[in-house]
């Protein structure tokens, strides 16, 4: 059961990383840095910040069996953000010798992603 949740919010969280990176890039098609997983992984940081404040009232370390959790923690938004596609972005940067774009984006991704989650984990408990 546990691995049918998290493919059931892994195919839901996937569908949306890939219509939200669309409609970004359709608006912004040569954007100065990757924007669009930018956009995606800071979004979802922040949405993944008041999913921990609304359904547990803490970060939790060690929830691999709550339900909830694995459908919308592991499941949606572990599918909806990307590392990976991240990590490929900076490196093209890098190999196009765009290093001020690739720092500001690295920079952007990591703290942006670190400073959305803490803002919706702390505006949620506001709530």
């Amino acid at each position: 059961m546990n691995v049918l949740l998290v493919g059931l919010g892994g195919a839901v969280g996937a569908v949306a990383r890939y219509l939200l990176g669309v409609g970004i890039m359709k608006k912004f098609p040569h954007p100065p840095i990757p924007i669009a997983m930018l956009v995606v992984n800071v979004t979802g940081s922040f949405g993944l910040g008041i999913f921990f404040a609304i359904a547990y009232g803490v970060i939790p370390l060690a929830s691999y069996d709550a339900p909830l959790f694995l459908l919308i923690g592991i499941g949606f938004f572990g599918a909806f953000t990307t590392f990976s596609t991240f990590s490929i972005e900076t490196i093209q940067l890098i190999n196009e010798k765009l290093i001020k774009k690739a720092i500001l984006y690295f920079c952007l991704s990591i703290f942006g992603s670190i400073v959305t989650f803490l803002m919706g984990f702390s505006l949620a408990l506001l709530i």
